[in-house]
């Protein structure tokens, strides 16, 4: 059965006050609320990780990620953070390639591979990262560009290690554009790349992949985009700055 996830990326956002008050909150709510059957990701700046942790505790489903990790283990590579620092913190899970790393630092379907792989020799669930930009979705070749994404960087794991990483789809032309993809736009893709998945691993394997839909998702749509039966959860942006946002959205299933 797929695991139904909510991840909210904090992106480059909050000062350590801010991210303490907006953690304790989230905490509060999930525990008051007494939610069930939903994993809650908080994937923070590298500097808050170790403070979101400590006021994590032991809260039901409620679990530390990290926005991004080094394709190294270690050495003289000044500035970045390793997948084996990461797991130290008690990090669970990693988000690797997302949109605003292959645009703005050139990351490619290549070094995400050996990102990945960091990721799960150190025992971290890589939330893998996939979409299209405006032009090729105007091009009608999202499929294809998309498809491109896992094969170049996933197909070459073994089918015990892929069934470790979740994937996020991203529809780049829809984030914070103010264009937004229909639920029903998700869920052709996500049924596309579930597809693909499968005839590289198997129908069983890819049935139980979890695909999180990452385009402005937000508490007046994520019921409707959770509906759909390959939208497994959400890539939360800006909506994870805001606690009672962010846990509406993960009540949404």
């Amino acid at each position: 059965m797929r695991k139904k996830i909510v991840a909210g990326n904090w992106k480059m956002n909050l000062n350590l006050e801010e991210g303490q008050k907006l953690t304790s909150e989230i905490v509060n709510m999930l525990k008051d609320e007494n939610i069930k059957d939903v994993i809650a990701v908080l994937n923070p700046p590298f500097v808050h990780l170790y403070p979101v942790k400590k006021l994590i505790g032991d809260t039901p489903n409620l679990f530390l990620g990290s926005q991004n990790c080094s394709d190294k283990a270690s050495g003289a590579f000044t500035g970045e953070t390793s997948a084996g620092m990461l797991a130290s913190f008690g990090a669970t899970y990693v988000i690797i390639g997302h949109s605003e790393r292959r645009e703005y630092f050139k990351e490619s379907n290549q070094l995400l591979t050996e990102k990945t792989k960091q990721a799960l020799t150190n025992g971290l669930t890589p939330i893998f990262c996939c979409g299209e930009p405006l032009n090729i979705r105007e091009a009608e070749s999202h499929e294809a560009y998309v498809k491109q994404q896992l094969t170049e960087s996933l197909f070459d794991f073994s089918p015990e290690e892929m069934s470790k990483i979740v994937i996020a789809y991203e529809p780049i032309w829809a984030i914070g554009t103010g264009r937004t993809a229909s639920s029903d736009q998700a869920q052709e893709m996500h049924a596309a790349l579930r597809t693909h998945l499968a005839s590289k691993f198997g129908q069983e394997l890819a049935d139980n992949i979890s695909i999180l839909y990452g385009g402005s998702a937000n508490p007046g749509n994520a019921k409707e985009l959770f509906s759909k039966p390959d939208v497994d959860g959400g890539l939360i942006g800006g909506a994870s700055l805001k606690s009672r946002d962010f846990v509406e959205i993960v009540k949404s299933f």
